[in-house]
């Protein structure tokens, strides 16, 4: 699926923040989880298992299954729940 799935509508009053993952530059809604803002716009792989090597995301989004750990400036990060910052810098966990 491409594309941007936000409801404009719904965070159209909010400011919008720039962030990167894997050093491309996003955008989202300042108080969006970061897990969030990477489904909206189509980005579902997060993390690639050490194990098969299949690609892992967010599944649950409430900080239960730890699908979704990135790093964020170099420590182990669950995006579910993190917000998302200005500036903030996160790589896909391999």
């Amino acid at each position: 699926m491409e594309g941007d799935l936000r409801i404009d509508a719904a965070g159209a009053w909010k400011r919008k923040v720039g962030f990167s993952f894997d050093g491309e530059a996003l955008t989202a809604s300042e108080g969006e989880t970061l897990a969030a803002a990477l489904h909206a716009q189509g980005r579902r792989t997060l993390r690639i298992h050490r194990d098969d090597g299949g690609p892992r995301g967010a599944f649950c989004f409430m900080g239960v299954c730890q699908e979704c750990v990135v790093l964020i400036d170099g420590r182990q990060t669950e995006a579910c729940r993190t917000l998302v910052r200005e500036g903030l810098v996160v790589e896909r966990l391999r």
